[in-house]
C-alpha cells in the first residue's frame, strides 16, 4: 500500500479537526495573528524576481547552502534548460563530513545522475525543508487554542505546533521534530523544532544534519495580511560549524479549498532516472 494513503489520511484527519474547533481561541485573541481568516486562505511559495525554491540568505552573517557559481541553478520553465542543484562546497557553515557526503551528490549529478528530493519522491521533507520544497502547491494554517497544524497540499505535508508548552524532556526523532510555539508582537509566530530525525535534508542541495538539530522559526504576517515572511536560525554542532540563518516570503494565493493530492500514484519513474525508492506500508492504517 502506497505511503501516500496513510500521509493523506493524517493530513485530512488533522485538516477536519482543526476546520472544527478553529472558532476557539484564547480570551486575549486581539494579540493573537490570524494566519487563516477563513477556512480557504492559503499561501504558496513567493518567487516573484527570484524564480526559485532555495532557502535565502540573512542581512548579514552565516547563510543557507547555495549552487556552486560554477554550476549555476537554471529552475524549472522560463524558456531555459532546466539544471539539477549542484551545491556550494565552499560555504564555511560545514563540518568535513557533511562536505564530503555532498561531494558525493555533487559528483553524481555532473555525472547526469537525478539526485534524490525528498518530494518528488514522496517522502517527508522534515523541518526546516517544509517551507520551500514546494513550489506551486499551497499552505493552509489551522489555529486553536492549544496548537497550530500547518498543512501543505503538496504529498501532502502536516506539521503540528503546540502553543505555550515545554519540549518534551527526550523526544523521539520524527520526520518534523517536536514542535512547540507562541505568538509574540501580534503578528509572529515562534516555531522551536528539535527532534528531527537525520533521514530527512535541510533543503533541496541535500544538506545533512544530526538528530540533535535546533530550529527556530519566526512567521511574520507582512504587507497587510498578503505575504508571511519567514525567517529561520538553525544550530548543530554535529552538522555545522556555526549557527546560520535563512529566510524565505510566502504569498497569500487565491481563496481555494485544501485538495486531494496523491503523490505515489504521481510520480512514477518513467525514464528510471531515481536510485531512491518511494516510501511503502505494510499494513493500512484503518
Amino acid at each position: 500500500m502506497p505511503k501516500t494513503a496513510s500521509i493523506l489520511g493524517t493530513a485530512i484527519a488533522a485538516a477536519i479537526s482543526a476546520l472544527i474547533v478553529q472558532g476557539a481561541a484564547p480570551a486575549n485573541s486581539e494579540a493573537i495573528p490570524n494566519f487563516a481568516p477563513d477556512d480557504s486562505t492559503s499561501y504558496v511559495l513567493d518567487r516573484a524576481g527570484r524564480g526559485i525554491d532555495d532557502l535565502l540568505p540573512p542581512a548579514s552573517g552565516p547563510g543557507p547552502i547555495t549552487w556552486d557559481k560554477a554550476h549555476p541553478y537554471v529552475p524549472n520553465g522560463g524558456g531555459r534548460q532546466s539544471t539539477y542543484r549542484v551545491s556550494d562546497l565552499s560555504n564555511p557553515i560545514l563540518q568535513p563530513w557533511a562536505r564530503e557526503q555532498m561531494k558525493k551528490t555533487n559528483d553524481e549529478v555532473l555525472e547526469g545522475k537525478a539526485p534524490f528530493r525528498a518530494r518528488e519522491r514522496c517522502w517527508p521533507v522534515g523541518t526546516p525543508g517544509f517551507v520551500i520544497y514546494s513550489l506551486v502547491e499551497p499552505f493552509y494554517f489551522y489555529q486553536t487554542a492549544k496548537e497550530v497544524t500547518i498543512v501543505n497540499q503538496g504529498g501532502p505535508e502536516v506539521r503540528r505546533v503546540h502553543l505555550n508548552v515545554p519540549h518534551s524532556k527526550n523526544p523521539k526523532p520524527s520526520w518534523y521534530g517536536e514542535s512547540v510555539g507562541r505568538y509574540e508582537n501580534g503578528d509572529t509566530l515562534v516555531i522551536d523544532t528539535i527532534g528531527v530525525t537525520d533521514r530527512t535534508f535541510i533543503d533541496n542541495y541535500r544538506t545533512p544534519h544530526t538528530a540533535q538539530m535546533h530550529v527556530v522559526e519566526r512567521w511574520k504576517i507582512v504587507e497587510g495580511g498578503n505575504a508571511l515572511e519567514v525567517t529561520m536560525t538553525v544550530e548543530d554542532e554535529g552538522a555545522f560549524t556555526t549557527p546560520w540563518s535563512a529566510t524565505q516570503r510566502l504569498r497569500k494565493a487565491p481563496k481555494a479549498p485544501i485538495m486531494e493530492i496523491a503523490c505515489n500514484e504521481n510520480s512514477e519513474d518513467h525514464l528510471g532516472q531515481y536510485s531512491f525508492p518511494m516510501p511503502v506500508t505494510q499494513k493500512p492504517d484503518f
